[in-house]
């Protein structure tokens, strides 16, 4: 009996890839079940498009900019992606929220991270509005994607304490840690196990 063959991941990244060079190092072990088969990107010259082509993968960028509207914008990230006929699109630091067509095709096979614990502290400032309101404990937030911003099924939670001399940015670097190990566990598991999505709740088998 052969091996199935590896899930197709596609990872959509808007920096320095950081979460991108998790994936690649977790999918060079072939047990993790996955490989990287795209990165795109919503700009040039970023770091992350530089480890996906020093490991050999496709990379497209998208850029808003360079779309007449929005929607055409969103219709050709969704044609590219779909030409790598992923199994899974991650968002590994995409700064950009797609559109109808992209979620229609993939809504239910596009995962994001967040460095808060959702419904908390939605947005862009996840850590400093944690800070900010007092909280003790913070961390991240693994979900699909939905219409809304950070507001679709949860796959997992992660926390990290909050220390009393935590600044943005401490906060912000640990979170990013635990994220991270976070992403690598269970977009192999999804993938290895496979999941249902049923009144909200992700289940892995």
């Amino acid at each position: 009996m052969t091996d199935p063959a590896p899930a197709r991941l596609v990872v959509l990244i808007s920096g320095s890839g950081s979460n991108l060079q998790a994936l690649l190092e977790a999918t060079a072990n072939p047990a993790y079940g996955a490989t990287v088969v795209a990165v795109g990107a919503d700009r040039d010259g970023i770091a992350g498009l530089d480890h996906a082509a020093a490991a050999g993968i496709p990379t497209f960028v998208d850029s808003v900019k360079a779309y007449p509207t929005r929607d055409d914008w969103d219709a050709a990230l969704t044609g590219h992606v779909a030409a790598y006929h992923p199994d899974l699109v991650i968002s590994a630091g995409f700064l950009k929220l797609v559109g109808k067509q992209f979620l229609d095709a993939f809504g239910d096979r596009y995962i994001n991270t967040h460095n808060a614990l959702l419904p908390a502290f939605p947005g862009i400032h996840g850590p400093r509005d944690a800070l900010a309101y007092g909280v003790k404990v913070a961390g991240a937030t693994l979900f699909f994607v939905d219409a809304g911003v950070d507001t679709g099924p949860i796959i997992a939670q992660t926390v990290v304490p909050v220390l009393d001399d935590d600044t943005e940015g401490t906060l912000t670097e640990r979170i990013k840690v635990a994220e991270r190990a976070q992403l690598v566990e269970f977009v192999g598991r999804l993938v290895r196990e496979g999941w249902t999505i049923e009144d909200r709740k992700v289940r892995i088998p």
